[in-house]
Protein backbone atom coordinates (compact mmCIF):
# COMPACT_ATOMS: atom_id res chain seq x y z
CA UNK A 1 0.00 0.00 0.00
CA UNK A 2 1.09 3.26 -0.77
CA UNK A 3 2.88 5.16 2.80
CA UNK A 4 3.39 1.47 3.77
CA UNK A 5 6.36 1.15 5.92
CA UNK A 6 8.77 -2.09 4.31
CA UNK A 7 7.58 -4.50 6.77
CA UNK A 8 3.86 -3.92 6.14
CA UNK A 9 3.67 -5.93 3.08
CA UNK A 10 1.14 -7.91 0.99
CA UNK A 11 1.89 -11.12 4.26
CA UNK A 12 1.15 -8.31 6.66
CA UNK A 13 -1.87 -7.09 4.51
CA UNK A 14 -3.18 -10.88 4.49
CA UNK A 15 -2.40 -11.78 8.12
CA UNK A 16 -4.77 -8.48 9.07
CA UNK A 17 -7.29 -9.82 6.45
CA UNK A 18 -7.86 -12.76 8.20
CA UNK A 19 -7.77 -11.67 11.71
CA UNK A 20 -10.83 -10.13 10.07
CA UNK A 21 -13.09 -12.89 8.69
CA UNK A 22 -13.41 -13.50 12.36
CA UNK A 23 -14.79 -10.32 13.11
CA UNK A 24 -18.81 -11.02 13.78
CA UNK A 25 -20.74 -9.85 11.59
CA UNK A 26 -22.96 -7.21 13.93
CA UNK A 27 -22.47 -3.81 15.23
CA UNK A 28 -19.54 -2.45 17.16
CA UNK A 29 -16.39 -0.41 17.33
CA UNK A 30 -12.93 -0.96 16.09
CA UNK A 31 -9.26 0.16 16.99
CA UNK A 32 -6.43 0.49 14.40
CA UNK A 33 -3.18 -0.57 16.15
CA UNK A 34 0.32 0.55 15.02
CA UNK A 35 3.72 -1.49 15.16
CA UNK A 36 3.88 -0.28 19.18
CA UNK A 37 0.61 -1.44 19.89
CA UNK A 38 -0.92 2.49 19.87
CA UNK A 39 -4.26 2.93 18.91
CA UNK A 40 -4.21 5.87 16.10
CA UNK A 41 -7.40 5.76 15.02
CA UNK A 42 -11.30 4.40 16.24
CA UNK A 43 -14.35 4.04 14.00
CA UNK A 44 -18.13 2.39 14.60
CA UNK A 45 -19.91 -0.37 12.13
CA UNK A 46 -23.42 -1.81 11.70
CA UNK A 47 -21.01 -4.72 10.65
CA UNK A 48 -17.92 -4.91 12.25
CA UNK A 49 -16.41 -7.71 9.37
CA UNK A 50 -17.59 -5.77 6.44
CA UNK A 51 -16.62 -2.11 7.29
CA UNK A 52 -13.38 -2.96 8.70
CA UNK A 53 -12.42 -5.58 5.43
CA UNK A 54 -12.95 -2.44 3.20
CA UNK A 55 -9.65 -0.61 4.84
CA UNK A 56 -7.75 -3.27 3.55
CA UNK A 57 -9.21 -3.93 -0.08
CA UNK A 58 -7.28 -2.93 -3.17
CA UNK A 59 -8.63 0.41 -3.84
CA UNK A 60 -8.17 1.57 0.22
CA UNK A 61 -5.27 3.52 -0.58
CA UNK A 62 -6.66 5.38 -3.17
CA UNK A 63 -9.10 6.56 -0.30
CA UNK A 64 -8.06 10.47 0.41
CA UNK A 65 -9.69 9.74 3.98
CA UNK A 66 -7.04 7.35 5.08
CA UNK A 67 -4.04 6.64 2.51
CA UNK A 68 -2.08 9.12 4.85
CA UNK A 69 -2.44 6.45 7.70
CA UNK A 70 -3.70 3.04 6.78
CA UNK A 71 -0.34 2.37 5.93
CA UNK A 72 0.78 2.37 9.55
CA UNK A 73 -1.75 -0.45 10.70
CA UNK A 74 -0.82 -3.42 12.15
CA UNK A 75 -2.92 -5.08 14.09
CA UNK A 76 -6.70 -4.25 14.78
CA UNK A 77 -9.38 -5.55 17.23
CA UNK A 78 -13.06 -4.57 17.88
CA UNK A 79 -15.78 -3.46 20.92
CA UNK A 80 -18.95 -5.68 20.09
CA UNK A 81 -22.01 -3.57 21.07
CA UNK A 82 -25.66 -4.68 21.34
CA UNK A 83 -26.81 -2.02 18.86
CA UNK A 84 -25.71 0.61 15.99
CA UNK A 85 -26.63 3.26 18.53
CA UNK A 86 -24.52 1.67 21.40
CA UNK A 87 -21.27 1.53 18.97
CA UNK A 88 -21.83 5.43 18.30
CA UNK A 89 -21.27 6.00 22.10
CA UNK A 90 -18.62 3.45 22.44
CA UNK A 91 -16.73 5.14 19.97
CA UNK A 92 -17.20 8.58 20.99
CA UNK A 93 -16.24 7.62 24.73
CA UNK A 94 -13.05 5.59 23.06
CA UNK A 95 -12.02 8.22 21.25
CA UNK A 96 -12.06 10.73 24.46
CA UNK A 97 -10.37 8.27 26.66
CA UNK A 98 -7.27 7.39 24.09
CA UNK A 99 -7.37 10.39 21.48
CA UNK A 100 -5.98 8.59 18.75
CA UNK A 101 -3.70 11.22 16.79
CA UNK A 102 -5.46 10.38 12.92
CA UNK A 103 -9.13 10.82 14.41
CA UNK A 104 -11.21 14.32 14.38
CA UNK A 105 -14.08 13.96 15.79
CA UNK A 106 -15.35 13.67 19.78
CA UNK A 107 -11.94 14.67 20.99
CA UNK A 108 -13.48 17.82 22.45
CA UNK A 109 -15.06 18.12 25.77
CA UNK A 110 -18.27 17.95 24.13
CA UNK A 111 -20.95 15.73 25.04
CA UNK A 112 -23.85 14.61 23.47
CA UNK A 113 -27.59 15.91 24.42
CA UNK A 114 -30.14 14.51 27.10
CA UNK A 115 -33.71 15.58 27.27
CA UNK A 116 -34.53 16.47 31.25
CA UNK A 117 -37.63 17.40 33.56
CA UNK A 118 -37.66 19.38 36.61
CA UNK A 119 -40.40 16.67 38.48
CA UNK A 120 -39.38 18.79 41.72
CA UNK A 121 -40.89 22.10 40.52
CA UNK A 122 -44.39 22.80 40.74
CA UNK A 123 -44.08 23.47 36.82
CA UNK A 124 -41.60 21.23 35.71
CA UNK A 125 -39.88 23.00 32.93
CA UNK A 126 -38.52 20.55 29.80
CA UNK A 127 -34.81 21.61 28.88
CA UNK A 128 -32.41 19.96 26.53
CA UNK A 129 -29.20 20.10 28.24
CA UNK A 130 -25.81 18.59 27.92
CA UNK A 131 -24.85 19.48 31.56
CA UNK A 132 -27.81 17.33 33.22
CA UNK A 133 -28.85 17.43 36.75
CA UNK A 134 -28.24 14.54 38.76
CA UNK A 135 -31.40 14.92 41.28
CA UNK A 136 -34.95 16.35 40.82
CA UNK A 137 -35.27 15.22 37.06
CA UNK A 138 -36.37 12.43 34.76
CA UNK A 139 -33.60 12.57 32.21
CA UNK A 140 -33.86 10.74 28.82
CA UNK A 141 -30.66 10.01 26.94
CA UNK A 142 -28.11 10.53 25.51
CA UNK A 143 -29.71 11.71 22.19
CA UNK A 144 -27.09 11.16 19.02
CA UNK A 145 -28.32 14.77 17.35
CA UNK A 146 -29.05 17.72 19.54
CA UNK A 147 -30.95 19.25 16.25
CA UNK A 148 -32.89 16.24 16.12
CA UNK A 149 -33.63 15.92 19.46
CA UNK A 150 -34.53 20.02 19.49
CA UNK A 151 -36.86 19.34 16.76
CA UNK A 152 -38.83 16.51 18.40
CA UNK A 153 -39.34 18.91 21.44
CA UNK A 154 -40.58 21.41 19.41
CA UNK A 155 -42.88 18.92 18.36
CA UNK A 156 -44.06 17.93 21.86
CA UNK A 157 -44.55 21.54 22.93
CA UNK A 158 -47.11 22.05 20.08
CA UNK A 159 -49.44 19.01 21.95
CA UNK A 160 -48.62 19.13 25.76
CA UNK A 161 -47.64 22.78 25.98
CA UNK A 162 -45.42 22.81 28.64
CA UNK A 163 -42.98 25.48 29.97
CA UNK A 164 -39.22 25.60 28.31
CA UNK A 165 -38.14 28.83 30.10
CA UNK A 166 -35.67 29.13 33.34
CA UNK A 167 -38.34 31.25 35.21
CA UNK A 168 -38.79 29.86 38.72
CA UNK A 169 -42.63 30.00 39.46
CA UNK A 170 -43.50 29.26 42.79
CA UNK A 171 -47.46 29.54 43.56
CA UNK A 172 -47.22 31.19 46.88
CA UNK A 173 -45.42 34.25 44.71
CA UNK A 174 -48.41 36.72 43.96
CA UNK A 175 -46.25 38.65 41.35
CA UNK A 176 -47.02 36.27 39.14
CA UNK A 177 -50.16 37.21 38.57
CA UNK A 178 -49.27 40.14 37.31
CA UNK A 179 -46.31 38.45 34.80
CA UNK A 180 -47.04 38.45 31.49
CA UNK A 181 -46.46 35.45 29.24
CA UNK A 182 -44.20 35.00 26.35
CA UNK A 183 -45.21 34.79 22.75
CA UNK A 184 -44.91 31.00 23.12
CA UNK A 185 -48.94 31.57 24.98
CA UNK A 186 -50.01 33.42 21.90
CA UNK A 187 -48.84 30.84 19.32
CA UNK A 188 -50.34 27.78 22.08
CA UNK A 189 -46.86 26.13 22.80
CA UNK A 190 -47.38 26.85 26.34
CA UNK A 191 -50.29 26.78 28.77
CA UNK A 192 -48.72 30.22 30.90
CA UNK A 193 -48.09 28.68 34.36
CA UNK A 194 -46.24 31.58 34.22
CA UNK A 195 -49.25 33.71 34.70
CA UNK A 196 -51.50 31.37 36.84
CA UNK A 197 -53.13 30.66 33.57
CA UNK A 198 -53.16 26.60 33.90
CA UNK A 199 -53.49 25.08 37.62
CA UNK A 200 -50.66 23.25 39.17
CA UNK A 201 -52.75 20.16 38.65
CA UNK A 202 -53.43 20.61 35.20
CA UNK A 203 -49.92 21.18 34.09
CA UNK A 204 -48.86 18.52 35.66
CA UNK A 205 -51.08 16.29 33.62
CA UNK A 206 -49.39 17.27 30.63
CA UNK A 207 -46.04 16.62 31.79
CA UNK A 208 -47.51 13.22 33.25
CA UNK A 209 -48.51 12.68 29.04
CA UNK A 210 -44.71 14.01 28.14
CA UNK A 211 -43.43 11.10 30.04
CA UNK A 212 -45.79 8.58 28.91
CA UNK A 213 -44.32 9.54 25.40
CA UNK A 214 -40.92 9.84 26.20
CA UNK A 215 -40.89 6.34 27.86
CA UNK A 216 -42.02 4.56 24.59
CA UNK A 217 -45.79 5.33 24.55
CA UNK A 218 -46.00 7.23 21.64
CA UNK A 219 -47.51 4.70 19.01
CA UNK A 220 -51.01 6.35 19.13
CA UNK A 221 -49.44 9.98 18.82
CA UNK A 222 -48.06 8.73 15.12
CA UNK A 223 -50.83 6.71 14.03
CA UNK A 224 -52.65 10.21 14.91
CA UNK A 225 -50.48 12.45 12.94
CA UNK A 226 -50.14 9.47 10.13
CA UNK A 227 -53.94 9.88 9.57
CA UNK A 228 -53.87 13.60 9.48
CA UNK A 229 -51.25 13.28 7.15
CA UNK A 230 -52.83 10.71 4.78
CA UNK A 231 -56.26 13.67 5.22
CA UNK A 232 -53.91 16.45 4.01
CA UNK A 233 -52.29 14.95 1.01
CA UNK A 234 -55.95 13.72 0.05
CA UNK A 235 -57.16 16.98 0.24
CA UNK A 236 -54.22 18.19 -2.00
CA UNK A 237 -53.12 20.31 0.84
CA UNK A 238 -49.05 19.10 0.45
CA UNK A 239 -47.28 21.53 2.77
CA UNK A 240 -49.38 20.26 5.70
CA UNK A 241 -48.78 16.76 4.46
CA UNK A 242 -44.86 17.20 4.36
CA UNK A 243 -45.04 19.39 7.70
CA UNK A 244 -47.00 16.24 9.57
CA UNK A 245 -44.52 13.83 7.58
CA UNK A 246 -41.40 15.73 9.28
CA UNK A 247 -43.20 15.97 12.85
CA UNK A 248 -43.75 11.75 12.47
CA UNK A 249 -39.69 11.65 11.56
CA UNK A 250 -39.06 13.80 14.19
CA UNK A 251 -40.95 12.35 16.76
CA UNK A 252 -39.43 8.55 15.62
CA UNK A 253 -35.78 9.80 16.28
CA UNK A 254 -36.60 10.07 20.23
CA UNK A 255 -35.86 6.26 19.63
CA UNK A 256 -32.39 7.04 18.81
CA UNK A 257 -30.19 7.44 22.25
CA UNK A 258 -28.66 5.86 24.31
CA UNK A 259 -29.88 4.65 27.82
CA UNK A 260 -28.14 6.36 31.23
CA UNK A 261 -27.15 3.09 32.47
CA UNK A 262 -25.34 1.25 29.68
CA UNK A 263 -24.05 4.69 27.78
CA UNK A 264 -22.70 6.88 30.12
CA UNK A 265 -20.91 10.04 29.72
CA UNK A 266 -18.78 10.85 32.77
CA UNK A 267 -18.24 14.13 32.00
CA UNK A 268 -21.79 15.16 32.27
CA UNK A 269 -22.63 12.91 35.37
CA UNK A 270 -22.39 13.82 38.82
CA UNK A 271 -19.50 11.64 39.89
CA UNK A 272 -16.02 14.12 39.55
CA UNK A 273 -13.79 11.44 39.19
CA UNK A 274 -10.37 13.26 40.90
CA UNK A 275 -13.33 13.71 43.79
CA UNK A 276 -13.51 10.29 43.76
CA UNK A 277 -10.06 9.05 43.76
CA UNK A 278 -9.04 11.74 46.66
CA UNK A 279 -11.84 10.17 48.50
CA UNK A 280 -10.79 6.44 47.74
CA UNK A 281 -7.14 7.47 48.62
CA UNK A 282 -8.57 9.03 51.92
CA UNK A 283 -11.26 6.02 53.12
CA UNK A 284 -8.77 3.50 52.19
CA UNK A 285 -5.39 4.74 53.65
CA UNK A 286 -3.63 4.52 50.45
CA UNK A 287 -0.19 6.13 49.53
CA UNK A 288 -1.34 7.54 46.34
CA UNK A 289 -4.37 8.06 44.13
CA UNK A 290 -5.84 5.00 42.79
CA UNK A 291 -4.83 6.21 39.22
CA UNK A 292 -5.91 2.73 37.77
CA UNK A 293 -9.12 0.56 39.16
CA UNK A 294 -9.96 -2.78 37.98
CA UNK A 295 -13.52 -4.37 38.67
CA UNK A 296 -14.34 -8.02 38.50
CA UNK A 297 -18.32 -9.04 38.66
CA UNK A 298 -19.26 -12.69 38.23
CA UNK A 299 -22.25 -13.72 36.07
CA UNK A 300 -24.15 -16.79 34.87
CA UNK A 301 -27.70 -18.45 34.02
CA UNK A 302 -28.98 -20.64 36.56
CA UNK A 303 -25.41 -22.07 37.02
CA UNK A 304 -25.20 -22.35 32.88
CA UNK A 305 -22.30 -20.23 31.06
CA UNK A 306 -20.49 -19.28 33.81
CA UNK A 307 -18.78 -15.88 33.09
CA UNK A 308 -16.72 -13.17 34.83
CA UNK A 309 -16.02 -9.91 33.54
CA UNK A 310 -13.18 -7.47 34.37
CA UNK A 311 -13.39 -3.68 33.67
CA UNK A 312 -10.84 -0.92 33.98
CA UNK A 313 -10.95 2.37 34.88
CA UNK A 314 -8.14 4.85 34.21
CA UNK A 315 -8.03 8.30 36.51
CA UNK A 316 -11.65 7.47 37.42
CA UNK A 317 -12.77 7.12 34.03
CA UNK A 318 -13.79 3.63 32.14
CA UNK A 319 -10.62 3.14 29.90
CA UNK A 320 -12.22 0.45 27.31
CA UNK A 321 -9.12 -1.39 25.86
CA UNK A 322 -8.40 -2.92 29.40
CA UNK A 323 -11.94 -4.71 29.50
CA UNK A 324 -11.22 -8.32 29.64
CA UNK A 325 -14.15 -11.05 29.86
CA UNK A 326 -13.81 -14.65 30.56
CA UNK A 327 -15.46 -17.97 30.46
CA UNK A 328 -15.33 -19.66 34.15
CA UNK A 329 -13.32 -23.19 33.14
CA UNK A 330 -12.87 -25.26 36.35
CA UNK A 331 -16.19 -24.25 38.18
CA UNK A 332 -19.49 -26.69 37.71
CA UNK A 333 -23.05 -25.09 38.64
CA UNK A 334 -23.30 -21.99 40.91
CA UNK A 335 -19.93 -21.30 43.24
CA UNK A 336 -19.44 -17.30 42.72
CA UNK A 337 -16.20 -17.76 45.31
CA UNK A 338 -14.52 -20.55 43.27
CA UNK A 339 -15.52 -18.06 39.86
CA UNK A 340 -13.58 -15.10 41.94
CA UNK A 341 -10.29 -16.90 42.80
CA UNK A 342 -10.21 -18.17 38.97
CA UNK A 343 -10.22 -15.39 37.12
CA UNK A 344 -8.07 -13.24 39.90
CA UNK A 345 -5.69 -16.35 39.14
CA UNK A 346 -5.43 -15.85 35.66
CA UNK A 347 -5.62 -12.39 35.53
CA UNK A 348 -2.75 -11.44 37.48
CA UNK A 349 -0.69 -14.88 37.17
CA UNK A 350 -0.98 -13.15 33.17
CA UNK A 351 0.08 -10.17 34.29
CA UNK A 352 3.12 -11.41 36.44
CA UNK A 353 4.22 -13.57 33.67
CA UNK A 354 4.01 -10.70 31.55
CA UNK A 355 5.79 -8.23 33.93
CA UNK A 356 2.89 -6.36 33.76
CA UNK A 357 1.77 -3.42 36.30
CA UNK A 358 -0.78 -4.77 38.77
CA UNK A 359 -3.82 -1.92 39.23
CA UNK A 360 -3.79 0.22 42.36
CA UNK A 361 -7.48 -0.84 43.41
CA UNK A 362 -9.30 -3.82 42.90
CA UNK A 363 -13.02 -3.68 43.34
CA UNK A 364 -14.94 -7.56 43.78
CA UNK A 365 -18.49 -7.12 43.18
CA UNK A 366 -19.75 -8.69 46.40
CA UNK A 367 -19.12 -9.16 50.21
CA UNK A 368 -16.57 -10.58 52.65
CA UNK A 369 -17.09 -13.69 51.22
CA UNK A 370 -16.19 -12.53 48.05
CA UNK A 371 -13.38 -10.02 48.99
CA UNK A 372 -12.08 -13.35 50.86
CA UNK A 373 -11.89 -15.84 47.49
CA UNK A 374 -10.04 -13.23 45.59
CA UNK A 375 -7.50 -12.67 48.76
CA UNK A 376 -6.89 -16.66 48.70
CA UNK A 377 -6.02 -16.42 44.58
CA UNK A 378 -3.39 -14.07 45.73
CA UNK A 379 -2.23 -16.10 48.47
CA UNK A 380 -2.01 -19.44 46.36
CA UNK A 381 0.03 -17.73 43.38
CA UNK A 382 2.07 -16.49 45.95
CA UNK A 383 1.68 -12.51 44.60
CA UNK A 384 1.58 -9.49 47.14
CA UNK A 385 -2.09 -8.16 45.92
CA UNK A 386 -2.48 -4.55 45.67
CA UNK A 387 -5.61 -2.85 47.30
CA UNK A 388 -8.66 -4.97 47.24
CA UNK A 389 -11.93 -4.39 48.61
CA UNK A 390 -15.57 -5.47 47.67
CA UNK A 391 -18.58 -3.72 47.05
CA UNK A 392 -21.88 -5.34 48.46
CA UNK A 393 -24.87 -3.97 46.53
CA UNK A 394 -27.69 -4.04 48.99
CA UNK A 395 -26.64 -1.81 51.42
CA UNK A 396 -23.63 -0.32 49.89
CA UNK A 397 -21.00 -1.76 52.25
CA UNK A 398 -17.00 -1.98 51.63
CA UNK A 399 -15.36 -5.05 52.92
CA UNK A 400 -11.59 -4.39 53.12
CA UNK A 401 -9.16 -7.31 54.28
CA UNK A 402 -8.23 -7.39 58.01
CA UNK A 403 -11.28 -5.41 58.95
CA UNK A 404 -14.47 -7.26 60.36
CA UNK A 405 -16.71 -4.82 60.08
CA UNK A 406 -17.60 -2.99 56.75
CA UNK A 407 -17.08 0.73 55.87
CA UNK A 408 -19.99 2.18 55.26
CA UNK A 409 -19.81 5.86 53.10
CA UNK A 410 -22.78 8.58 52.73
CA UNK A 411 -24.51 7.85 49.57
CA UNK A 412 -23.74 11.24 48.35
CA UNK A 413 -19.78 10.20 49.04
CA UNK A 414 -17.81 11.06 45.44
CA UNK A 415 -15.61 7.64 46.40
CA UNK A 416 -18.30 5.50 46.95
CA UNK A 417 -19.84 6.92 43.55
CA UNK A 418 -17.02 6.09 42.09
CA UNK A 419 -16.40 2.09 43.53
CA UNK A 420 -20.14 2.39 42.47
CA UNK A 421 -19.37 2.94 39.02
CA UNK A 422 -16.54 0.25 38.60
CA UNK A 423 -19.07 -1.94 40.26
CA UNK A 424 -21.91 -1.47 37.72
CA UNK A 425 -19.74 -1.26 34.55
CA UNK A 426 -18.35 -4.55 35.77
CA UNK A 427 -22.28 -5.77 36.19
CA UNK A 428 -23.10 -4.52 32.85
CA UNK A 429 -20.22 -5.82 30.59
CA UNK A 430 -20.75 -9.30 32.81
CA UNK A 431 -24.55 -9.18 31.94
CA UNK A 432 -23.29 -8.10 27.56
CA UNK A 433 -21.19 -11.28 27.51
CA UNK A 434 -23.61 -13.49 29.35
CA UNK A 435 -26.57 -12.57 26.77
CA UNK A 436 -24.22 -13.30 23.86
CA UNK A 437 -23.10 -16.70 25.60
CA UNK A 438 -26.95 -17.10 25.84
CA UNK A 439 -28.21 -16.91 22.13
CA UNK A 440 -25.22 -18.04 20.38
CA UNK A 441 -25.97 -21.48 23.02
CA UNK A 442 -29.65 -21.16 22.01
CA UNK A 443 -29.25 -21.37 18.45
CA UNK A 444 -26.82 -23.76 18.04
CA UNK A 445 -29.39 -26.19 19.86
CA UNK A 446 -32.02 -25.07 17.22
Amino acid sequence: MKGSKPDNNVAAVQRLQDKIKGFPAGPGVYLMKDAQGNVIYVGKAKNLRSRVMTYFGPDAEEDPRIRDWIGLVCDVDYIETSDPISAMFTEARMIKDLRPKFNKYFKDDKTFPYLQIRTREEYPRVEVTRKPRSRGVRLYGPFTSAKRLRQAVHILQKLFQFRTCSLDIRSEEQRWRWFRPCLLYNIRRCTAPCNFRVTRQEYRRQIRKLIMVLEGKKDRLIHRLRQQMLAASERLDFEKAGRLRDEIAALEQLDLRGHLETDPQPEVFPIDPKKGLIGLKKVLGLSALPRTIEGIDIAHTSGRDTVASLVTFLDGLPFKPGYRRFRIRSVEGIDDYASIREVVSRRFRRLRDEEEVFPQLLLIDGGKGQLHAALQAFETLGLQPPCVVALAKQNEEIYRPGQSEPLVLSRHSAALRLLQYVRDEAHRFAQHYLNILRRKRITDEE
